[in-house]
């Protein structure tokens, strides 16, 4: 499953974020994860991010690219550096931080 939306041409602030989540299967901590993700890139990233969603149970050698050894876990591709999240995401403050989307905002 891969969503995307339309970025703006503009500069780095303005780069199109590729964000990819790991999960297995429909579990209530997947979905709710999914749904947390869309809600804060919706407010924050509106417009410039790309959300790709692999499901482990059917594309079990994906894991091994990026080491995932839990799930659900959040992967910021870019921009770089790479960041990863465990959890449902359900933590806005620690989702942001660790998304380096509060030092954004803050410019």
């Amino acid at each position: 499953m891969k969503m995307t939306l339309a970025s703006d041409p503009t500069a780095m602030e303005e780069e199109t974020w590729e964000l990819r989540l790991y999960v297995a299967g429909q579990t209530v901590k997947s979905i709710t994860a999914l749904a947390n993700l869309r809600s804060y890139c919706e407010m924050h990233l509106k417009g410039r991010y790309q959300i790709e969603v692999i499901d482990l149970l059917q594309h079990p050698q994906l894991a091994e690219g990026d080491q995932i050894l839990a799930i659900p876990t959040l992967v910021r591709k870019v921009p770089a550096p790479i960041r990863k999240i465990i959890g449902d995401l359900s933590n806005q403050e620690r989702v942001l931080v660790g998304l380096d989307l509060r030092a954004m905002e803050k410019k």
